[in-house]
C-alpha cells in the first residue's frame, strides 16, 4: 500500500469520520488492486544500512579533518553536513519516497554533530542538556514540515532524554548523587512505546515506537532497583535537604509518571488505563530496599513480566508476550545465580542450573507457543 494511504486512514479513524472495519476493508481492496512489492524488505535493509554507514563515514571523515580545518572552515562544514543530505532528500522525494525518508533521517542526525560542533566552534558556555533541547527541536521540527514517520520517532528518543538530562545536571550541581526519578519515568515511557502497537495495520511510527519500547523496556526496568538501596533515606532528603527543594523534587516526579501517561492517552486513547496500572508497578518497585526485600523485588519482577504477558493476550499483542516472558525468564536466572548458587556446591549448582535451563526453557516455550497460537485464533 501507498504510504500516504495508511497516513489517510489514520487521520480519518482519529477525527472519527471513519470505523476500524471500514479502514479494514479500505485496506483489503487496495491490497487486492495493488501487487504487493517483492523486494520491500530488502530494499528496506540496503536504505537503513545505507543510512547508518553513510552516517558514520561522515561523521569520521569530519572527525579525522577536523584539526587542520581554519575555524570558518569548520563553521562551513557544520552547515554542508546537515543542509545536504536535507535538500538531497527534498531532491529525491518525488522519485523515491524510501531514499527520501533515509536522507532526512540522516540529516537530522548529523545536526547533533553540529551542534556540538558549533557549541566547540565558538566556546560557548557548557551546558549539555541544551544542545540535546535543540537536538530535539530540531527534529520535532523536521517532524512537522515533512510528516515523516523516522524524525518522530528521533523526536520521541531525544525529548525524553533532554528531561532526563536536565535533571541529572541539576542534581549533579547540587552535589545530590542521585538519578531518581530519571529510570523509573523513562521505563513507563518505554512501555508507553510498548503499547503503542493495537494491531497489524499500525502504520511506521507506531511499529518504531513499538521496537523503541521493546529494546530498552527491560534495561530500564533493571536499572529502577540500582538506586533501591537509597530510596527511603532520598525520600526523607526531599525534605531536609535544604540543596534539594522540595518543588523541584516534585516536578520531577510529575513529568516523570504523568508525562508518559498523558503521551499515552494520545496514542491508546480510552486504553490507556492499563498504562496508569503500569506506573502504579513501577512506583511501588521504585519504594523497594534491595537490601532488605530482595525476594520480594524478584517477585515483583516476576509479577510484572506476567501481567505483561497477561497485557499481550488480552490486547492480541505478540511481542508483549515475547518480552513478557523474557523478563521472567530474566528474573529466574537473576535470582538463580544471586541466591542460590552459591548456597550450593559446584556440581550441585551446575545440575540445578542445567535442570533450569532445560525443564524450565521447554515450559515457558511451550507456554509462549499456546499464548501466540490463542493470539493467532483471535485473528490478530
Amino acid at each position: 500500500m501507498a504510504f500516504d494511504l495508511e497516513r489517510y486512514l489514520t487521520r480519518w479513524q482519529t477525527a472519527g469520520l471513519v470505523d476500524h472495519l471500514t479502514a479494514d476493508r479500505i485496506r483489503a481492496f487496495e491490497r487486492e488492486q495493488t501487487p504487493s512489492p517483492t523486494f520491500r524488505w530488502p530494499i528496506v535493509l540496503a536504505l537503513s544500512f545505507g543510512a547508518l554507514l553513510l552516517g558514520a563515514g561522515v561523521l569520521l571523515f569530519v572527525s579525522a579533518h577536523w584539526d587542520n580545518l581554519p575555524p570558518i572552515g569548520r563553521m562551513a562544514l557544520v552547515l554542508a553536513m546537515v543542509t545536504t543530505f536535507h535538500v538531497a532528500g527534498a531532491f529525491i522525494s518525488s522519485r523515491f519516497e524510501w531514499l527520501a525518508i533515509s536522507l532526512h533521517t540522516i540529516g537530522t542526525i548529523a545536526l547533533g554533530a553540529g551542534i556540538a560542533l558549533t557549541g566547540q566552534i565558538f566556546n560557548l558556555a557548557e551546558h549539555w542538556p541544551g544542545a540535546i533541547m535543540l537536538w530535539a527541536l530540531g527534529a520535532a521540527l523536521g517532524w512537522a514540515v515533512l510528516r515523516h514517520w523516522s524524525q518522530a520517532a528521533l523526536t520521541a528518543i531525544l525529548a525524553p532524554a533532554w528531561l532526563a538530562s536536565e535533571w541529572l545536571l541539576a542534581v549533579h550541581d547540587r552535589q545530590i548523587w542521585n538519578h531518581r526519578p530519571v529510570p523509573e519515568g523513562l521505563c513507563l515511557l518505554s512501555l508507553v512505546y510498548l503499547s503503542a502497537r493495537r494491531s497489524s495495520h499500525d502504520d511506521a511510527l507506531r511499529r518504531a515506537l513499538g521496537w523503541i519500547g521493546g529494546i530498552t523496556l527491560i534495561p530500564l526496568a533493571v536499572s529502577i532497583v540500582e538506586g533501591s538501596a537509597t530510596g527511603r533515606r532520598y525520600l526523607l532528603s526531599l525534605v531536609r535537604t535544604p540543596e534539594l527543594p522540595l518543588t523541584l523534587a516534585l516536578v520531577a516526579w510529575c513529568l516523570a509518571l504523568v508525562g508518559p501517561l498523558v503521551v499515552a492517552s494520545l496514542l491508546r486513547k480510552n486504553a490507556s488505563w492499563v498504562n496508569g496500572i503500569s506506573a502504579v508497578w513501577i512506583c511501588i518497585l521504585a519504594a523497594f530496599d534491595i537490601r532488605g526485600w530482595t525476594l520480594l523485588i524478584y517477585a515483583w519482577y516476576a509479577l510484572g513480566a506476567i501481567g505483561l504477558i497477561a497485557w499481550g493476550v488480552w490486547e492480541g499483542r505478540r511481542e508483549r508476550i515475547n518480552l513478557g516472558v523474557a523478563g521472567f525468564a530474566i528474573t529466574v536466572l537473576t535470582f538463580y545465580f544471586s541466591n542460590v548458587m552459591d548456597k550450593l556446591g559446584r556440581s550441585a549448582s551446575l545440575i540445578g542450573l542445567g535442570l533450569l535451563f532445560l525443564a524450565g526453557g521447554w515450559v515457558l516455550e511451550k507456554t509462549r507457543r499456546k499464548l501466540i497460537a490463542q493470539v493467532r485464533a483471535g485473528g490478530v
